[in-house]
């Protein structure tokens, strides 16, 4: 069983001069770390699909940083073409070729995209998608899917949000996830007034069952926008490479205008892609926007390696197989307590919660459980696969996750299905 320890000493230490201490969805006031003190707060190393903490406890890393590590930390050729990189350069006053060679790298892998813009992190590129689609079209306002997460501009969040006031998200038009007839109705409405649909592939909203598409929903999308001269944008910051290296439109049958990368593609180096279609090119082409360490060099030598290594050993096949054999696992030793630990979602990035009691204590109480033996989930976010778990990997997870059961049946008897 982990202690924490050092990791307490060092948030008292972060509180003093760090808002919330840790802030954002890797800190405690996102919600997907409860109870707190089930969890460790800092990292000493991560190496493969492993992270030690500052009190030297091992986890198997089921969150991949939020989903940046898809082949490993810490992966060798990942870091050996960063180093080479780093020896030539990384900022100067012009960029390096590396990030043509990432764009042509980029065209090349993902179906729908016939160039490659580049930012440093997901809403960078939700962001430009919008202001690419307001170009092309002359239009101002934007349909999105209730619960989708886009980033923390003001225009991803909601009137009445500390920071965020009604003119921020006066245009945002807003519908259910896999609801054609109410898209079909807001189109109507609002006539040649729309710019932009813009959601995930699939929706995986945070403290919710996770939903696919129905069948033949891209496809009715992609008609509707085509025939109201409505750009499709993809956000598939979250998504993307863990379900097909072509792209998560290609994945489920249509092409997306535009699509959005950030997480996956560089193995935990910072930098996003917005990709999209030649129709695009000339309205993003006209768009003012750029950052101060956006054509940074190492981030692109990174990104070249790793999808280059995912083509290789197939990257998006083995985490999506990987994760149907560890999730009809869990799924069955929970069964085995009494538990219904409900899967949803695409498997290489899985939600699950356990469904006995509606208030989520016993998902919470489970969690803190295999938290404690070493395996590290987050409550109420979906979760991630990578290229390194193994098939012992999988088996410690599931011979923690039994430990966990039994001690939360334990504790709960009456909330144990016959």
């Amino acid at each position: 069983m982990t202690m924490f320890k050092q990791s307490a000493s060092e948030f008292e230490r972060a509180l003093k001069v760090i808002p919330t201490g840790i802030h954002g969805h890797l800190g405690p006031v996102a919600g997907c770390a409860i109870p707190v003190d089930a969890f460790p707060k800092f990292a000493a190393r991560s190496e493969g699909t492993y992270f030690w903490d500052l009190d030297g406890n091992r986890f198997i890393d089921y969150m991949c940083a939020y989903g940046p590590n898809i082949l490993g930390y810490a992966d060798a050729d990942v870091d050996r073409a960063v180093m080479e990189q780093m020896r030539k350069g990384d900022c100067a006053s012009v960029p390096f070729t590396t990030m043509i060679d990432m764009a042509e790298l980029l065209v090349d892998t993902v179906a729908s995209a016939d160039w490659a813009f580049f930012a440093k992190n997901g809403g960078d590129v939700t962001s430009l998608a919008l202001m690419t689609a307001k170009a092309a079209t002359g239009r101002k306002k934007t349909i999105m899917v209730k619960g989708n997460y886009h980033g923390v501009a003001p225009w991803t969040q909601k009137a009445g949000y500390p920071g965020v006031v009604e003119e921020d998200v006066t245009n945002n038009l807003y519908v259910e996830w896999n609801n054609l007839e109410q898209l079909k109705q807001t189109i109507a409405d609002n006539k040649g007034e729309i710019a932009c649909f813009i959601s995930t592939p699939y929706w995986h909203p945070a403290f919710e069952d996770n939903a696919l598409p129905a069948e033949n929903y891209w496809q009715e999308v992609r008609k509707l926008c085509t025939e109201n001269g409505i750009v499709l944008a993809i956000d598939d910051v979250r998504c993307g490479f863990r379900l097909d290296l072509k792209g998560s439109d290609h994945y489920y049958g249509f092409e997306a205008d535009l699509i959005c990368f950030c997480k996956a593609i560089g193995n935990g180096y910072n930098f996003s892609a917005l990709c999209g279609t030649d129709a695009m090119k000339d309205a993003v082409s006209s768009v003012f926007y750029t950052g101060s360490y956006w054509l940074a060099s190492q981030p692109f030598a990174a990104g070249i390696a790793t999808i280059n290594k995912l083509r290789a050993i197939e990257g998006d096949q083995q985490v999506l197989s990987m994760g149907r054999k560890l999730t009809t696992g869990l799924h069955e030793v929970g069964r085995q307590h009494g538990f219904d630990l409900r899967i949803s979602g695409e498997p290489s990035m899985w939600y699950m919660r356990i469904t006995n009691d509606d208030n989520l204590m016993l998902h919470q109480q489970w969690v803190a459980e295999c938290v404690k033996r070493g395996v590290f989930f987050a409550n109420h976010h979906n979760l991630f696969m990578n290229c390194a778990i193994t098939d012992d990997d999988i088996q410690f997870t599931l011979d923690v996750a039994n430990d966990a059961f039994q001690v939360v049946a334990a504790n709960n008897p009456a909330l144990l299905l016959k």
